[in-house]
């Protein structure tokens, strides 16, 4: 009978320390604003190759996800409610202290301007400062690089940015290259690409401070991605020749 009773003792014991275990049989969720051809329907876009095949190398289930507002994004993985995020710039832990950096960059971003009613060389943020601007909510590449004083218009998606240039409510609007041009092919949209780049800037995955021990090793299995040619094969996939200035 006590040899059954510590069998059974023993067994709850394994089970409660197993408890960390069994919470991590759920996927990591990395979210991120960014839309097609990030994102895809049928699970073919960019990220949503990449973040399961990152993870999958040191043994960890994970997914990309969506969401449309960009700003709830940053929230959500601040707060813990997701596992981290993707695609976002340098020096986000700043403003975000429970975010920790994956030391190696997702992919280089090109940040452009669109227009159809005008059509100027952007050669810095300086040269928006006599335009109506809109750009989406939560971007912080275009919050910190706009001039003080340039006329803004903030929206909660890219349908509603590109519908600023519909209704002649903005001059320029302020978006990412792939997904924009993306968005113009896809829907027929009149829009010209302003160039050169605002902004060419490196993007980074992050995860919460409770994934911290994951961090490291994420980047060193992004690197190896890249060391034998199966990153480059995930972006000849998702991100076809777009637009190509």
């Amino acid at each position: 009978m006590k040899s059954n009773i510590r069998f059974l003792q023993g067994l709850l014991f394994s089970l409660l320390l197993a408890g960390g275990a069994v919470l991590h049989a759920e996927p990591l969720r990395l979210n991120s604003g960014v839309g097609a051809p990030y994102f895809q329907s049928d699970k073919k876009g960019f990220l949503d190759l990449l973040v399961p095949a990152v993870f999958r190398r040191i043994g960890v289930e994970a997914e990309g996800v969506q969401y449309a507002a960009s700003e709830r994004a940053m929230l959500n993985a601040n707060n813990g409610i997701d596992d981290g995020v993707v695609m976002r710039i340098k020096g986000l832990e700043k403003t975000y202290p429970n975010l920790i950096r994956i030391e190696e960059k997702v992919i280089d971003n090109e940040f452009v301007g669109y227009a159809t009613r005008v059509k100027f060389t952007t050669t810095d943020f300086a040269s928006l400062k006599d335009y109506q601007v809109g750009y989406i909510n939560g971007w912080k590449i275009f919050e910190s690089g706009l001039l003080p004083g340039t006329a803004v218009t903030k929206v909660q998606d890219v349908e509603q940015l590109f519908a600023l240039l519909a209704r002649d409510r903005a001059d320029v609007v302020l978006f990412e290259r792939w997904q924009g041009n993306h968005l113009l092919n896809e829907q027929g949209i009149q829009a010209d690409m302003l160039t050169p780049p605002l902004v060419t800037t490196e993007m980074f995955m992050y995860l919460h401070r409770k994934h911290a021990h994951l961090v490291e090793p994420a980047a060193r299995a992004l690197r190896a991605m890249k060391a034998d040619g199966s990153y480059q094969a995930i972006a000849a996939q998702s991100l076809p020749n777009l637009g190509k200035k």
